[in-house]
């Protein structure tokens, strides 16, 4: 067991493990840590605590101290020069004429760096941009191409449910969505409707997935013959959320009948046969699926 303390640097971002150095450090202070980037200012999200050794990365880095009221006027202050230091990067991307879109700027606590984040559709040759920057700022200069969702991360905004969104309030980290989590989900496959603020498949289908997935496994898959209360039939139509299955009977095929999946005993388990089709199908899924909705699963 290792005793470390949890540090965020950003509002919504990774949790870190730093080695308290004997210092006790309560949730909510701001430490000053050494980190691969330099001396950084962040909040304490976790005080002090035993974990396993298994789960964490060693060496660890360590604490310098709690941040002073003058710690505080130097973010201040880098919040400041941040925001100059934007302006003046936009005009020198406009006069070296890059097709790129500045996102942020940050300063590094100790001002050693400068950060500037930028998205592009492609390559895009800085060279000359950062001997540019280099030149006005005297430090050192590094750009860094993310991408769109790591711009809505950013910069925030409203999602179409009308909240603030969910990368930029809670979520630490980007999950992988795909568009059979929609299709499993039973969603409109319209890319109006499943895709983010940033242009991507929303992160929320993620969510109730496994929930989801789930029932996939405990519901008779349609097509499959299955034994009910009122005898054998085939499972012509399925509702996941309801937990029913609509039966064409044997004995009565054209009056289908709902019944509980739990009433639903499985004769016949075509499943594997569903597997294998759908294994071909997303082997051929870059000719079926449009051009569009391609896009929405691009990072």
């Amino acid at each position: 067991m290792t005793e470390v303390i949890g540090v965020r640097f950003k509002k919504v971002g990774k949790v870190y493990y730093f080695s308290p150095e004997g210092i006790q450090v309560n949730k909510g202070d701001h430490v000053i840590v050494e980190t691969a980037r330099g001396v950084e200012y962040g909040e304490a999200v976790m005080p002090n605590r035993m974990v396993e050794d298994d789960k964490i990365v060693k060496p660890l880095r360590n604490i310098l101290r709690i941040a002073t009221e003058a710690d505080q006027k130097v973010i201040e202050e880098n919040e400041r020069k941040e925001k100059e230091a934007f302006d003046i990067c936009l005009k020198k991307v406009a006069d070296h004429n890059l097709d790129m879109n500045l996102v942020a700027v940050e300063y590094t606590f100790d001002r050693n760096k400068v950060l500037f984040y930028f998205t592009a559709d492609g390559r895009v040759d800085f060279r000359e941009l950062v001997k540019d920057l280099a030149s006005v700022f005297r430090t050192r200069i590094e750009l860094r191409q993310i991408g769109v969702r790591d711009e809505a991360k950013m910069i925030g905004g409203l999602g179409v449910c009308g909240k603030p969104l969910c990368c930029a309030t809670f979520l630490d980290d980007f999950q992988p969505v795909s568009i059979n989590m929609a299709k499993e989900q039973n969603l409109s496959l319209n890319p109006a409707k499943i895709s983010g603020t940033c242009g991507r498949l929303m992160c929320c289908l993620k969510y109730e997935q496994e929930a989801y997935d789930d029932l996939i496994r405990t519901t008779p898959p349609v097509d499959s013959i299955v034994e009910t209360p009122q005898g054998p039939g085939t499972v012509i139509d399925v509702s996941l959320l309801k937990g029913t299955c609509k039966v064409r009977l044997e004995n009565a095929p054209d009056t289908p009948k709902c019944f509980g999946k739990c009433e639903c005993k499985m004769l016949r388990d075509l499943r594997a046969k569903r597997e294998n089709t759908k294994n071909a199908e997303h082997a051929d899924a870059s000719e079926k699926i449009p051009d569009e909705l391609k896009d929405l699963t691009k990072e």
